[in-house]
Parts: C-alpha cells; structure tokens; sequence
C-alpha cells in the first residue's frame, strides 16, 4: 500500500555538502527531512537515464536504521526497486553493492567520523563513487518539488557485506599474507567496520583481534576519527602487550578510512601512509597506472613519476580523486585524511581495503613489525616534514582574498621563489585554494578557504619542521596582508 502527503508543509532548508547531506540529529536529520531528500532523490533518478533501481545501507548510529528504511520506502513509493541492507554496512560495502549490481544509485545513512549527535546521507553513483557535483546540485534543486509518496512494494532485503568481503579477499595477495603470520590489532571505534577484518582474517588463517568490534550509536564516548588523538585505546593496548602484534588499525565510524600504529604505539600519520602505500601498489604489487592525491598530500609522491606514470594533483575531496580515476587510468588514490583508493576495486576510499593493503605491504617486505619496515622506508625516502593549521578568518574577505591572491601572484613566500602556482576551483568556478610550489625539492605552500565557516586552511611542507613553520607564518601574513 502507498501514501501519499502534500509537499506544501514548510521545513528548515537543507544545504548539501561535497559528499551528500549531514545535520544535527533532530534537528537538521529528521525524519520529515530525510523523506524531503529521498523524495527529490526519487525525482532526479526519473530525470536520469538508466534502470530506476537504487541500493540503500547504514551504519550504527541513532536512527540510521529507521531513516535507512524510511529512505527505502520514499524510493519504493517512487517506483524504484530498492536493495535494502539486512544490517549495518561499511559505507563501501553499500558501494560495491552499487556497481558490481548495475544500480543506479546507492544512499548510505551515516555521518561518516562526525560526532554521534550529528546523522547524514551519502550518495553514491552506479560506478560505486561519490555522486559528481552537479548530481548532488540536481538532488537539491529538487526538494520540495513532488509530493511524498511511501510504499514497501519494492524494497528487497539483503546482505552486502559477504560479497563484498570476499571481493576485497581477492584484491591482496591472502596467502602471502596468511604464510607471514602477522598479528594485527583493530580498532573499529565502535563504528560500522564492527569485526569484520578480523573475521575475514581468521577466514584465511591470519591472527587479527578487535577493539571497540561492536557498533554503538555513541561510538563509546570516542570521537569516531582514526586520527593520533582518538586512538589512545588502540595505543594502550599496543604498549601493552609487547612483542604480541605487527602493527595495529583503526577505521572510521562508516569504515571508509584507516589509520595506521606501529606495533610500539607510535602513530605513523597519513602522509606516511600514503608515501609507503603509493611505493608498494606501484613498486611492489606492480599495478600499472598513474597515482592521484589531493593537493594537500606529500609531493614526495612525485618521485615515483616515470615516463608512463603520471602524478595528479587534485583539489582537496576525494570526490576529486574519483573524478581522477573515472578519467585516467589509475593504480592508488589518496587524501590527506586517510581515504585510500585502489585500482580494480572503486573509485572510493575503502577502509577496510586499506588495512588489508598495509598487511599485506608487511609481509611482502620480510619485516616482522611496521616499526621495522618504516625504519627502512625513511631512510630511503627521507622524513616528511608537514604541518597544517586551521586559521580563525572572520573577514569578509574571506571568498575573494585568495582570487585576489591568484591575481597578484606573489614571486616569493618566505624568502623561496614560487616556482608554480596552481589554482583550485569550488563548484561555482571560484578560486577557493592556491598551491605555491617553491624553489628547491619537496616545498609547499596551500591556503584553502573554508565556504561554510569562518576559516582558512593553511598546509605546508619543507626540508624541516623550522622551514614548515616559517611557510606556516608566510601564509598567514600573505592571507592578512592588505
């Protein structure tokens, strides 16, 4: 049976982000507001060609399986035959679910690493990545424009996470990983990834264990982020138990990103990770293809350009790393916030894909311990040199100041010549990041400006944390400079 209620009510406008749709719980994420965004999503699937089939997931926070079927019954009631999960999913669960079953779309409930009193919607387009940006504009002109119809007629349930795990079984070498033995801690943080790297492990006869393995609305108290701050658990638990794992994993609360411990504790931070995976995809898997990161990403990646393999730098998103692999061939993609993507698998970040690539770069390496293959790799690539900081901008400048910038052009920053400038362009064509690359080898400046908070985002690497900081400071005067 459907329902059908008149769209004439009024309700708190909606504003769209890069990836989708967050909001505070309540608030923002009602369910009245979820049947708003369902119902313009239903609209723009009729408007697109294509079959009008749609897969809907969720994660473990309060409410996303309740506005996960209402999301299915709106669609349903829309005429679209809908694939609702039987249980919470990684979001890239949901995203291969897409692509590997033809659908035209895929929704995932989930805030993704936002605190636990914020919900959210993402899309994901039939190729398995993140809506494009004028997808997402369409979506949104699109509220409020049909009435809200509701049905349970077209609504199958199933399981994505066991197709999908084996999936991700093939895309690693299992049985290298399964003859090294190497005993891995994760760190789910109460979030969607739940245990299922450690069960698709011990499947393939390789030690893992799991923390915070269950999934809860209030992430235990954590801020879901897999970032040094947020991982004291998984540091403890290292230190505490010495000599007894390779290396420790955390993912995020939807599962989409990784971070990364030595055995000993230490965080190996993202740029790190991104360095030491980019190396082992091309040089040690020997996947063909060029490699994309965000502008904010180590340009130390650029060694490991050749002839036949180029290096992009795209704006900051991985909406934009998606673009990058949809257009070219390519073997890895990265951000600066621990989204990692691989050739063969989506143009998505993955999570639990990820952790599965750092084990595997392990027991390719002969090391008995991370701590042991970092130690090598810095001494081949040298340190990495990076800092970032986020700057209270109030001014009312604050979307014009860096076209204002790119026009003028400055020839210096901190004392080093600028040796190219590279412009980065929000979805109404303005300039909303610069990237000075500077004189000499692996020196940088990027200033972005925030286009919904009074910020400034500056990041910088140099030869050494003195040279960082004095770029740091550079960036802050030429953002307040007249």
């Amino acid at each position: 049976m459907s329902a059908e209620t008149s769209a004439t009510t009024p309700f708190v406008p909606i504003a769209f982000g890069t990836d989708g749709w967050r909001g505070l719980l309540d608030v923002d994420m009602t369910a009245a507001n979820v049947a708003r965004v369902a119902t313009a999503l239903a609209d723009h699937l009729r408007t697109t060609p294509g079959p009008r089939t749609a897969a809907v997931g969720y994660d473990g926070r309060h409410r996303s399986a309740e506005f996960a079927r209402l999301l299915a019954e709106i669609l349903s009631g829309n005429g679209i035959a809908v694939h609702l999960v039987d249980s919470i999913v990684p979001t890239p669960a949901l995203a291969y679910a897409v692509r590997t079953q033809g659908l035209q779309v895929g929704v995932m409930v989930t805030a993704s690493h936002n605190p636990a009193d914020y919900n959210g919607l993402k899309f994901k387009a039939s190729y398995g990545g993140p809506f494009l940006t004028e997808d997402t504009h369409r979506v949104e002109l699109l509220l409020d424009h049909s009435p809200r119809r509701q049905s349970s007629v077209n609504i199958q349930v199933e399981d994505f996470n066991a197709p999908y795990l084996a999936h991700l079984s093939t895309l690693v070498d299992m049985a290298r990983i399964r003859a090294a033995q190497l005993p891995v801690l994760i760190d789910s943080m109460h979030g969607a990834g739940q245990r299922l790297l450690e069960q698709l492990l011990r499947a393939h006869g390789c030690p893992a264990d799991t923390l915070a393995g269950e999934a809860r609305t209030d992430f235990g108290g954590r801020a879901a982020e897999p970032i040094e701050k947020n991982l004291t658990p998984l540091r403890d638990a290292l230190i505490a138990a010495p000599g007894r794992y390779a290396l420790g994993v955390a993912t995020d609360g939807d599962a989409d990103r990784l971070g990364v411990l030595l055995e000993t504790g230490e965080w190996l931070s993202a740029q790190e990770t991104i360095l030491l995976l980019a190396d082992f995809v091309v040089n040690g898997k020997g996947l063909g293809g060029d490699l994309v990161k965000t502008s904010s990403v180590t340009d130390k990646l650029l060694a490991l350009a050749t002839p036949t393999r180029r290096v992009h730098d795209v704006q900051v998103g991985f909406k934009y790393i998606c673009e990058a692999m949809l257009a070219h061939d390519v073997a890895f993609g990265a951000e600066e916030s621990g989204g990692y993507g691989l050739k063969g698998h989506l143009p998505e970040r993955d999570g639990l894909l990820s952790a599965l690539l750092v084990l595997e770069m392990l027991a390719a390496s002969g090391y008995r311990t991370l701590s042991a293959l970092v130690q090598a790799k810095r001494a081949q690539f040298g340190p990495i040199h990076y800092d970032r900081i986020d700057l209270h901008y109030p001014h009312a400048d604050r979307l014009t100041r860096l076209p204002d910038l790119h026009a003028a052009g400055p020839a210096t920053v901190a004392g080093f010549a600028v040796a190219h400038t590279a412009a980065f362009y929000s979805s109404r064509g303005v300039v909303n990041g610069l990237k000075f690359r500077l004189a000499g080898d692996t020196r940088w400046l990027l200033l972005r400006a925030s286009e919904t908070e009074p910020l400034m985002r500056l990041y910088a690497e140099g030869q050494s944390a003195a040279e960082v900081a004095a770029l740091l400071a550079a960036g802050q005067e030429l953002l307040q400079s007249a």
